[in-house]
């Protein structure tokens, strides 16, 4: 099977259950939006060494924000509730708190349906106000003041958790690093426009993707020698032929939809003259949940 002269691999990609929060930051002009978003997504790639993994899912319009400011929502993953709990607050106070004029609000209300449970945010966060911090209630929905030096940090008092998928990804293999950094750049572009997924990587893109354990003691992930360029004849290659260079896109997203959806989208914008090939990264089935077969998704 292919799209127009790229093979899609008779393979599939398999994804793990995890939780997510739904943020919606905003900020006083594009300017300063920016910034927040960067600082807060930075290192939050893998859980494999991250403590979440996060990134924008969508900018929003000022009409689509509570505060009717220029805004973002941010969607971060993990694999259990408890480790949100950890992660989340500490982004938020260090890079969210700490830039100016920013604002933090729940994006994922705790009367959904999708919504599994709720976690505290800005109940922690307020004891930064040292006892100057102030408290409304909202249509149900309670608000933290508190005081910093350009005025004061709204944060919402508690954040709802659903259940998510994480790990949908596809491998391009190109002839050369040029076509396959041009190929990673279009599905990294498209995807940016989906809603309900991230793409956590930098740039949306995975240079060195892993495979499970390692030669060395202790290490849970190591190089996918498979995809390697220089190491073939030195390991089984996984490299169609005349594949020189090979990039992963992994797809973390709110439901198995959205990732199948992601997977096609991003299929469809990678395949061009020079791509090679299209495949995906699994465990055999063994670990994760969902599998996304890249042919039927086409079919």
């Amino acid at each position: 099977m292919q799209i127009g002269s790229t093979l899609i691999l008779d393979t599939f990609a398999e994804a793990f259950r995890m939780r997510y929060v739904r943020l919606i930051v905003t900020a006083i002009d594009a300017y300063w939006l920016d910034i927040a978003l960067r600082e807060f997504t930075g290192y939050g790639s893998s859980v494999i060494g991250c403590d979440a993994e996060v990134g924008v899912e969508q900018m929003l319009d000022a009409s689509a924000t509570p505060d009717a400011r220029p805004g973002a929502a941010v969607l971060v993953f993990g694999f259990s509730s408890e480790a949100l709990g950890k992660a989340v607050p500490n982004r938020v106070g260090q890079s969210l708190m700490t830039c100016p004029t920013t604002a933090m609000y729940n994006g994922l209300p705790i009367t959904d349906a999708a919504t599994e449970e709720s976690m505290p945010l800005g109940k922690h966060l307020r004891y930064f106000g040292d006892g100057f911090q102030k408290s409304k209630l909202i249509d149900g929905r309670r608000y933290w003041r508190v005081p910093v030096m350009d005025g004061e940090f709204l944060v919402e008092e508690q954040l709802g958790v659903a259940k998510g998928v994480a790990g949908g990804n596809i491998i391009l293999q190109a002839s050369s690093q040029e076509i396959a950094l041009a190929s990673a750049q279009r599905v990294s572009a498209a995807l940016a426009q989906v809603a309900g997924i991230i793409t956590p990587f930098p740039g949306g893109v995975v240079r060195s993707g892993s495979k499970v354990g390692s030669k060395y003691k202790g290490l849970v992930a190591s190089t996918n020698d498979g995809y390697c360029p220089t190491l073939r004849g030195r390991v089984e290659s996984q490299l169609v032929d005349g594949a020189n260079c090979s990039y992963e896109i992994v797809i973390d997203g709110v439901d198995e939809r959205a990732i199948a959806g992601a997977t096609l989208l991003a299929m469809q914008s990678a395949a061009a003259e020079g791509v090679l090939a299209i495949g995906a990264g699994n465990y055999g089935g063994k670990l994760g949940k969902f599998h996304f077969h890249l042919r039927e998704l086409i079919g």
